[in-house]
């Protein structure tokens, strides 16, 4: 098996991305005490396994039914070079489905120190989800990516289950404000998914359905544009409802320019030359999870 052809297909830039839900919910946390070092770095690696099976399960998805075309404007992946065989791609996407349920499950076991309890049970259930959501949004009969389902999916699973999610895991509490940064890094993995369908829209109009699609270019545009937005006063609306100081508020302004850049991209430019938006919003999220983190580690929030 070609290691690079691999390697690439694992799609290691989207890493930053389902990272920042997990950086918010660790901010969260240190509220409420120090961290528990097994159960972060399994944290972590649950994660990162998940956005890789979530990465194969779409490659083996969209070249099953004919997505990933020549006509296709994003990044060329292993499959669609014929560097990879479909059965050596469901290989590994059984191997990363393995490590996610083991991964998962020390995850858990470490936090509650046991696996048959309330808690650890809805929590597997929930695992279970994650799994079953990653590998159903292109493979499958019905997939939901390619029904226009895929926004609501990545806002559960990216936001609300990332965020809150792991800081349950890490705390064992829950409070409603934790809502309103999960939603936030909910809109923007939404708005991650809807940039790359944007670019993806003629290609991708002979074999699915996406809210882009559906919207037209320049409703998308907005829409995206809404995404980011709606995603900061969310954000900044947590931080006063909290009684951050205003340095903790000047701190997130200084990733605002990076999303100022990435929608001025959005609406001057079309297809392949969209490319660049996508990692400039991943790590602009990732940028902002991790100025919530460090200021909640320093103690200024």
């Amino acid at each position: 098996m070609n290691i690079k052809a691999c390697i690439r297909s694992l799609r290691l830039r989207t890493l930053p991305l389902s990272m920042a839900g997990i950086v918010a919910g660790l901010a969260i946390s240190l509220s409420y005490g120090s961290l528990d070092t097994a159960v972060v770095i399994t944290l972590i690696t649950t994660t990162a396994l998940l956005q890789i099976l979530t990465n194969l399960s779409n490659e083996l998805g969209d070249t099953l039914k004919g997505t990933d075309t020549a006509e296709r404007q994003g990044i060329r992946y292993s499959l669609q070079d014929g560097e990879i065989s479909i059965p050596q791609m469901k290989g590994m996407i059984a191997t990363a489905a393995l490590l996610c349920c083991i991964s998962g499950l020390a995850m858990i076991h470490f936090s509650f120190g046991t696996l048959f309890a309330t808690e650890p049970l809805l929590l597997i259930v929930l695992g279970a989800a994650a799994i079953w959501a990653a590998m159903r949004y292109t493979l499958g009969k019905n997939p939901y990516g390619y029904n226009a389902k895929g926004d609501i999916s990545v806002f559960i699973f990216f936001g609300l289950v990332s965020v809150a999610g792991s800081a349950y895991v890490c705390t064992h509490s829950f409070s409603p404000l934790w809502l309103l940064p999960a939603a936030a890094i909910g809109c923007w993995s939404v708005a991650v998914l809807n940039v790359n369908n944007i670019r993806d829209m003629k290609s991708d109009a002979a074999t699915r359905v996406t809210i882009a699609m559906k919207l037209g270019v320049r409703r998308a545009r907005i829409y995206q544009t809404l995404l980011i937005c709606i995603g900061w006063l969310l954000l900044l609306t947590y931080s006063l409802l909290n009684v951050r100081p205003m340095a903790w508020v000047l701190c997130f302004m200084l990733t605002i320019p990076l999303f100022v850049i990435h929608l001025k991209g959005v609406w001057t430019r079309e297809d392949k030359a969209l490319d660049p938006m996508l990692p400039l919003l991943v790590m602009a999220s990732f940028a902002t999870a991790l100025i919530m983190f460090v200021g909640a580690w320093a103690g200024i929030c």
